[in-house]
């Protein structure tokens, strides 16, 4: 346990650049160097974590720790790989009011606030390739985007995803998604029912928490629903996240948190310790604690259900049509978004615009380490914010 802690530990250290840059690190680390499994294992459980609702490469992570060692392993995995991004969020949670008047930090946000836009605007172009080539996925992109700009709220992105789903299965056979997937379907399936009815008990007691007043029992049940309903994870998260706290929180100090996520370590889905810290003033560690551990949970659980069965159900054409429809909507709802609230929150002048553009083009030209961008934008929004001063 204590091996696979730390060797997760050191990873959440230094992993910059999000899931797909988490899946690389992982494959390096734990294929080639380790040898923990071999390559088709990895790559079946990469699969497997888009499959399922949730933070995608925790949930690699946590299946891995869970082949080397258990549920103790994954368990194990998830905080070594965690609690680096845990701690930095929760500390600037709490600290950042204190530097508001402190020029160099404004001018660091509103940098970092910028460089949220043109990591955003990456991820729509490149979930866009791999998952709208069709006709019947782009249409279902364009309308949930359209109908999540117009009603944003937790249950129109619910009923959005089921409709998609059904559509998917529908139109978007394995043959029309991928020519290579495997049609036998009389492998037998046998799923993890424990872990399947935790999270059907949790998922419902969560639709009751959400509607308490001011406690902690809400803010468990928001992120619980938040993790429940976001596949592809990542920046996925946004559009979710932003509608359960919207009421909560100012946007402002919403795309704040973000653009400090995007400044630290390890996973997307850390931004819930900043987010419930903020949310639960009384006990800010208690509320990123329970906010970080909710997000996670669900797809962690709903990974235990399916890990000893997933080439089986990966083989059913109708379950493989299902996820395409899910991921072109989830497309729509991360270009909505990236137009409200991450684009309306950053660019305001001219000046942001051409920053943003700067940026994307030296990312899709050049392909810097994302830490370099990191650096770049803080820099220039404090040399921005000198000078305007």
């Amino acid at each position: 346990m204590w091996q696979i802690f730390v060797r997760f530990l050191s990873l959440g250290l230094v992993s910059f650049g999000g899931p797909a840059a988490h899946i690389g690190y992982f494959r390096q680390t734990f294929v080639s160097d380790l040898k923990w499994l071999d390559d088709k294992h990895y790559a079946s459980l990469v699969a497997l974590s888009q499959f399922m609702p949730g933070p995608g490469s925790s949930q690699v992570g946590f299946a891995i720790g869970y082949h080397r060692g258990g549920l103790l392993g994954g368990l194990a995995a998830f905080v070594g790989f965690t609690l680096p991004s845990f701690c930095l969020l929760f500390l600037l949670a709490v600290t950042s009011a204190q530097w508001l008047d402190n020029s160099l930090f404004l001018g660091a946000i509103y940098g970092l606030k910028l460089l949220a836009v043109v990591v955003v605007a990456d991820a729509v172009w490149i979930m866009f390739n791999q998952f709208c080539r069709k006709q019947v996925a782009k249409i279902l992109m364009l309308i949930s985007c359209v109908l999540l700009i117009l009603h944003g709220s937790l249950m129109s992105q619910m009923l959005i995803l089921l409709v998609a789903a059904l559509v998917g299965v529908k139109y978007l056979s394995p043959d029309d998604v991928n020519d290579e997937l495997p049609l036998a379907t009389t492998r037998p399936i046998t799923l993890g029912y424990g872990w399947l009815a935790a999270f059907a008990i949790l998922f419902i007691t969560s639709l009751g928490l959400i509607k308490m007043d001011a406690e902690l029992g809400q803010v468990f049940g928001q992120f619980f629903q938040a993790g429940s309903l976001v596949f592809g994870g990542g920046h996925v998260v946004l559009p979710l996240l932003e509608t359960i706290v919207g009421e909560a929180m100012t946007s402002d100090r919403f795309i704040t948190g973000y653009a400090l996520a995007q400044a630290v370590p390890g996973p997307m889905f850390a931004l819930a310790a900043f987010l419930g810290a903020e949310l639960w003033s009384q006990s800010p560690f208690v509320g990123a604690l329970v906010a970080t551990l909710a997000i996670f949970l669900p797809g962690f659980l709903l990974m235990l259900v399916a890990l000893k069965s997933w080439a089986a159900l990966s083989a059913r054409p109708k379950v493989v049509g299902g996820l395409a429809g899910i991921n072109a909507c989830v497309v729509g709802f991360l270009v909505s978004a990236l137009y409200m609230p991450v684009f309306t929150s950053a660019v305001k002048v001219p000046l942001d615009m051409a920053l943003v553009l700067l940026g994307f083009g030296c990312l899709k030209l050049f392909k810097p380490n994302i830490l370099f961008l990191v650096l770049s934008f803080a820099s220039a929004g404090v040399l921005v914010k000198l000078l305007v001063i």
